[in-house]
């Protein structure tokens, strides 16, 4: 049984004083499995996003949205605005995404890939570079201005804006050619929208980064305000187990927590300390939460320095921790019918749209009627239809197209069409139809307008239209 004195001592303990929840946060340095799994997203998303707008596919750049010539062009897939389908599917196959993730295991997202959270911890990195370790930054801002500390300060800005222009750069190079980009700036040629929108990107990330940081997560994200809709009693968070932790309190580490009646928190607050949002994770999972799992990494060394086992703050679920559940029944609770059911629909809207981009043929064509006149007699007797043609070349070669037309008997072209088209390109003719008078009675017939590629048959697409009899 625990003493009087101990229990007048955890009284004082368990007083915390008011925080200010929008006080500045100096998260802590900290290493640990999760945080290498971090900087290893982090390496990996900013090596595609800085990098893949340099790299060369058949003679230009190998993902570019160019709106100039509407057309984007992702490697070998060149797409064009009727094409906007594909972009729909997209952006419903990452919110799909999205929801199963949550579902599954929390905030995944927010912690490992985002966008606010990736930039906020490469600036923080650049900031202990300059201004160096938790301790130094809060007495460097407690401080008097000094010529020591606007030199500090000013090296860190000069760090945080040169990156904050190159994320302009990349971003504006996604649209604009990077290398004409580029050299633009160098030969200072770049047009007024290039300079507004690097600047504007540049500025929003230095401004989101650099200064809004949690605030992003805390008080603008949409989807921080709407996730737990997304979570259940399985869904993997992090969690603070209170019935191990509770009742928490210093103690030495030859100490018998059980004799004490403590629990296995030494109330160290490092877990907070190590928090980018500036959260106690004791108290809850709480929208501020991004997932990070900082605060595991910093918890289980703790637990190594007092020889307690790992866990203490860990990746579970509400079932699992209140029942404690093994491992294997945690992974096979994550097979419930809403997971499945987001699954099912992700796996069958990708397979669908896999199965359309391999299946698509790179050839669009638009037949139109000529409306001045819709049939006439010709000199020889027969009648005729004029249409008007348009290809779009929408693969990265020349093609040669012939056109074949069917639907009457004795339906005709007035003369033979090759038509050319440049790589993503158009191609365009007029089409004269003949077909004899007695071919058809009076009103309009169904009839067919073949395109084909001269060197490749099956790249081909067929046209309904209609043949005016008078």
């Amino acid at each position: 049984m625990p003493n009087a004195k101990s229990n007048a001592r955890r009284r004082v303990i368990e007083i915390k004083p008011i925080v200010d929840p929008d006080a500045k946060v100096y998260p802590r340095s900290i290493d640990g499995y999760f945080q290498r799994w971090r900087w290893a997203f982090i390496w990996l998303t900013q090596l595609v996003f800085y990098g893949l707008c340099w790299l060369p596919w058949n003679g230009r750049q190998a993902v570019l949205f160019d709106l100039d010539t509407r057309r984007f062009y992702l490697f070998d897939l060149v797409l064009w605005p009727q094409d906007a389908i594909y972009l729909a599917i997209l952006l419903a196959l990452s919110a799909l995404a999205l929801f199963l993730f949550t579902a599954v295991a929390g905030r995944l997202w927010c912690g490992y890939t985002c966008p606010q959270t990736v930039y906020t911890e490469m600036f923080l990195w650049l900031e202990k570079l300059a201004e160096g370790e938790r301790p130094k930054r809060m007495k460097l801002d407690a401080a008097p201005w000094s010529v020591h500390k606007l030199a500090v300060k000013t090296a860190k800005h000069t760090l945080w804006i040169a990156l904050a222009l190159w994320t302009g750069l990349t971003f504006v190079g996604y649209f604009t050619p990077i290398r004409d980009l580029t050299h633009g700036i160098l030969d200072l040629s770049l047009g007024p929208w290039e300079v507004f929108w690097v600047l504007f990107y540049g500025a929003a990330t230095y401004g989101n980064a650099g200064f809004m940081r949690e605030h992003m997560c805390k008080y603008i994200c949409p989807y921080a305000q709407f996730q737990f809709v997304m979570f259940d009693r399985d869904t993997l968070n992090i969690t603070y187990d209170r019935q191990r932790g509770e009742p928490r309190g210093p103690r030495r580490k030859t100490a018998d927590p059980r004799a004490e009646g403590l629990g296995d928190c030494v109330d160290c607050s490092i877990c907070v300390q190590v928090c980018p949002t500036g959260i106690d994770i004791r108290n809850g999972l709480q929208l501020e939460c991004i997932g990070c799992a900082a605060c595991i990494d910093a918890c289980d060394q703790v637990m190594d320095k007092m020889e307690y086992p790992r866990g203490l703050i860990r990746y579970s679920t509400e079932n699992a921790v209140e029942e404690s559940l093994s491992r294997s029944e945690i992974i096979r609770r994550a097979a419930r019918p809403r997971t499945l059911l987001y699954l099912a629909v992700f796996l069958a809207v990708s397979t669908t749209t896999a199965w359309s981009l391999l299946s698509r043929v790179p050839l669009k064509v638009s037949v139109i009627r000529d409306r001045a006149v819709l049939s006439r007699e010709a000199p020889d007797g027969s009648i005729e239809n004029v249409f008007s043609l348009q290809l779009t070349n929408a693969s990265e070669q020349a093609r040669t197209y012939r056109v074949h037309v069917a639907g009457l008997p004795g339906l005709r072209l007035d003369e033979a069409h090759e038509i050319e088209a440049p790589p993503a390109g158009f191609g365009n003719a007029v089409l004269v139809l003949k077909v004899d008078p007695e071919a058809a009675s009076a009103g309009a017939h169904p009839i067919q307008i073949t395109v084909e590629d001269i060197a490749d048959a099956s790249v081909q697409k067929t046209e309904k239209a209609s043949f005016w009899m008078p």
